[in-house]
């Protein structure tokens, strides 16, 4: 069958699904796109209040038979159905088969790591780019740190990133992150490497890569450093991301390392972090979160309008060469980070392997289970500028 459909919205019931939808109708893209997702009265509720005259399909998340008709129609499937343990490895497995580019919105790196292992040899060898992690986890981290190192010219010795964001909660983030707490893990949380391809990193690498960050203070951005919750995801990728590069001789440094913090404006700011951060870990890996769980958001609900206009992110990153210097740069961005952002920033990936595919990186026959920076690079930057994602440096 010939690939009719350019873009595929997988999911589009949800939180944002809904708000990818909504962003594809305020771009007015030529591109021919459709949804999908498991209930066709709310697909068509969908359509019809963003007054999209789309194609609308349907595929459990389990239907195998129905994921391939999607991937043997689409070029490119976004998907934002979530927990992507769950929902979503059938549908990778479809997209390899059937010669389809994918991205996602996942943070769970332990599901990652099940693609690499899956599908990152076929895909490769077909030239398919898998690219989970294209929204607030992981882009500002990955594409942030690929800015800073491609910009510097330079063998890069360390970077560590530093973020701030204001934003509301989504139930279905939030499902996720418990839905993690009762599976049986094993060291996937802890491995500071667990998405490198083996023998990707030296002794030394592994030291310098350690999820235990404390408070400290941090002149080059006059703050103050603490602990983030998502570091833990966002710092595998970005290591992934390096060892990919590596392999095609485009490595940020010979020994890079990379670690992620919160900015906070004092110490006192950063030591509540400390304890909060303390406190959310013990609620999500214990029994505490079954109480907690009935107060929060649900699945499909998120944060409201107002809170989606008003949110931010902003992210530093202090870059160390090898030869010592230091330099500083800023990634930034408008909205709701875990929403309005990141459903631009997906949405804006998935476009990238269509419009701009003569220029993605690795050349046209590129492909495995990719990251944003190694699979969408310097043509996705080029995007999300336009699309009023700031990137800066302090180089004169």
């Amino acid at each position: 069958m010939d690939k009719d459909i350019d873009i595929i919205i997988y999911g589009a019931t949800g939180f944002t699904g809904q708000l990818c939808v909504k962003y594809f109708k305020s771009l007015g893209t030529t591109l021919k796109w459709a949804i999908a997702g498991r209930n066709q009265e709310k697909l068509k509720k969908v359509a019809e209040e963003n007054l999209a005259t789309i194609e609308i399909l349907i595929a459990d998340s389990d239907d195998e038979v129905a994921l391939d008709y999607l991937t043997s129609r689409a070029k490119v499937i976004l998907s934002t159905a979530g927990p992507f343990h769950r929902y979503g490895s059938k549908l990778v497995a479809s997209c390899v088969k059937n010669n389809t580019h994918y991205v996602d919105i996942t943070g769970e790196n332990f599901w990652v790591k099940d693609l690499i292992d899956s599908h990152h040899e076929e895909a490769t060898m077909k030239g398919i780019r898998i690219i989970p992690s294209c929204g607030f986890d992981s882009i500002p981290s990955d594409l942030g740190t690929f800015y800073a190192a491609k910009s510097l010219g330079k063998s890069i010795r360390r970077i560590e990133s530093f973020h701030s964001y204001q934003g509301g909660a989504s139930g279905g983030t939030l499902e996720t992150m418990f839905s993690m707490g009762d599976l049986d893990l094993g060291d996937d949380l802890t491995n500071p490497f667990l998405l490198n391809p083996e023998d990707s990193y030296s002794n030394e690498q592994k030291k310098l890569s350690s999820d235990r960050v404390g408070i400290s203070k941090k002149p080059e951005i006059k703050a103050w450093s603490g602990p983030f919750i998502m570091a833990a995801a966002n710092t595998r990728v970005v290591r992934r991301t390096e060892a990919l590069l590596a392999l095609r001789q485009e490595s940020y440094g010979t020994n890079f390392t990379y670690q992620e913090h919160a900015f906070h404006r004092s110490w006192f700011s950063a030591f509540k972090s400390l304890i909060l951060t303390g406190i959310s870990v013990l609620v999500l890996m214990s029994p505490l979160k079954k109480l907690v769980k009935p107060f929060l958001p649900k699945p499909g609900e998120g944060p409201s309008e107002a809170v989606q206009e008003n949110g931010w992110f902003d992210c530093k990153f202090i870059v160390e060469t090898d030869d010592g210097l230091k330099s500083v740069f800023t990634m930034h961005g408008k909205g709701d980070p875990g929403y309005k952002v990141t459903s631009k920033l997906v949405s804006e990936c998935a476009l990238c392997l269509i419009e701009d595919a003569d220029s993605l990186p690795g050349g046209s026959h590129y492909g495995g289970v990719l990251t944003s920076a190694s699979g969408l690079g310097e043509p996705l930057i080029s995007r999300l500028i336009k699309a009023g994602i700031s990137f800066e440096s302090t180089l004169s």
